[in-house]
């Protein structure tokens, strides 16, 4: 892989962990002991994440997480938990990925890794507490069960095609900043009240 094929696998498995962290150490796992991805040569150490119990864990992560996700408010309370350990995961996997020698690129690399997961993270956790505020019950597993279904999809193709993976990475982070342009949208008009029935407009306050 060139080093562009390797920047978007790293990129769209950063991104992916803020979605679904524990499936992405276990996919990432996977691969590196089976060798469909290779351990950079000056961090062996993160071979780790191929080892056996890793994998165990991993796997035991993404089933509880694929079933807390589909609950309203245990999902929120699981994102809010996992808001410093989805960045920190996020980085490590990007670290695991790119082949970086020189450690000012090894310290960017974790900045960049952990910026990207905390970036979908973010997009997610606003996007399921809104979902949640919908009176009836399945809104909640239907999103969840999107997110598992792209998530998914997107990890089989990111590891099997580095070039399916830049174009990944470039989609994902496209969907996630346009999220959040919707989610800020959305808090302001709450902010502002409800909009005035005839006229279209906010309702003035009062004069004193």
């Amino acid at each position: 892989m060139d080093i562009v094929q390797i920047l978007g696998v790293a990129a769209s498995v950063s991104l992916l962990a803020g979605w679904r962290l524990y499936l992405c150490i276990f996919a990432v796992g996977m691969a590196m002991r089976f060798g469909w991805v290779a351990t950079p040569e000056h961090l062996q150490a993160l071979n780790v994440l191929s080892n056996g119990w890793i994998i165990g864990i991993a796997g035991t992560g993404a089933v509880a997480e694929f079933l807390a996700d589909k609950v309203a408010v245990v999902d929120t309370v699981w994102d809010a938990v996992h808001t410093l350990v989805r960045p920190v995961g996020g980085a490590l996997l990007a670290l695991a990925l790119v082949d970086a020698g020189d450690p000012a690129w090894q310290v960017a690399t974790l900045l960049l890794g952990g910026g990207a997961t905390l970036l979908t993270h973010s997009a997610k956790a606003g996007t399921r507490a809104i979902v949640n505020t919908s009176p009836e019950p399945f809104s909640n597993a239907i999103v969840s069960t999107g997110e598992d279904v792209v998530s998914g999809g997107m990890l089989i193709a990111v590891l099997a095609n580095p070039v399916l993976a830049v174009i990944c990475a470039a989609i994902i982070l496209a969907g996630t900043i346009a999220a959040l342009l919707i989610l800020r949208r959305l808090l302001f008009r709450r902010r502002a009240g409800p909009p005035d029935t005839q006229s279209g407009r906010i309702f003035d306050p009062p004069a004193a």
